[in-house]
């Protein structure tokens, strides 16, 4: 089975425009994020999926593949649908390219749990660290079975509780790898809109829990960052010291 992945990459941002572009301690974002997954699965295997030529360009130069597609894939998962036309695999692995502190041993977690459940899509989450606060609606919160079956996403602070000493010890949240196969991505795109859950609480996956699909969950390590706006590169790049990161 040929697995592969795919990074989403788009220049259009409304938040942060070019942001694939954006230099960490001297690289691309995007480049630094193709380097962590071409050590879980070989550099032949990963691929850019991009609107925007100068994101094609520069992940050519680094020596990577990417795949244009068009400027109107109403997410990141649309857009690898489309970018799944173009390449044949067994198995489609997303990797956002915003978190270039990835762990190449959870992208191979994500893999592997693929490959045993290959009728479910498979998704990571980790536990919202002490430092974290649950009610920002910046991060996804994950409800699920306790065999870790997911229930529902949201960007409130879920599972509810009506007295006091029923709140949840801590919270779920998604770590935004996912695997799916060719045929699933198609139809997530044949969807044809988003779904009125996934508009309102702009989640993509959501969108396959109307489509009855089972989501099966994946707990990877804690500590991934992402990039959303230009204040967030200090933050990345000092925790990408920390590590030693060169």
């Amino acid at each position: 089975m040929r697995s592969v992945v795919l990074i989403p990459a788009r220049y259009g941002s409304s938040r942060y425009p070019g942001k694939p572009l954006v230099e960490l301690l001297g690289k691309p974002m995007v480049i630094w994020v193709a380097e962590l997954s071409a050590r879980a699965i070989g550099r032949e295997n990963v691929y850019v999926a991009t609107e925007d030529e100068r994101i094609a360009n520069v992940v050519k130069q680094a020596g990577f593949q990417s795949v244009l597609t068009t400027d109107d894939a109403l997410t990141g998962t649309d857009r690898l649908a489309q970018a799944a036309l173009k390449i044949d695999a067994d198995i489609y692995i997303n990797v956002q390219g915003d978190e270039p502190l990835v762990d190449p041993a959870d992208i191979l977690k994500i893999r592997d749990a693929k490959i045993e459940n290959m009728q479910d899509v498979v998704n990571g989450f980790s536990w919202v660290s002490s430092n974290e606060d649950p009610q920002s609606v910046n991060i996804p919160k994950v409800i699920s079975t306790e065999d870790n079956r997911l229930v529902y996403m949201s960007r409130v602070a879920l599972p509810g509780y009506k007295d006091e000493k029923c709140a949840p010890v801590r919270y779920k949240k998604q770590v935004c790898i996912y695997a799916f196969t060719k045929d699933e991505l198609i139809s997530f795109r044949g969807f044809g809109r988003k779904s009125e859950l996934e508009y309102s609480e702009d989640i993509e996956i959501l969108r396959f829990l109307e489509m009855n699909k089972t989501i099966r969950l994946v707990e990877t390590k804690p500590g991934s960052l992402a990039v959303d706006i230009p204040s967030d590169v200090p933050k990345i790049e000092a925790a990408m010291r920390s590590l030693g990161v060169k």
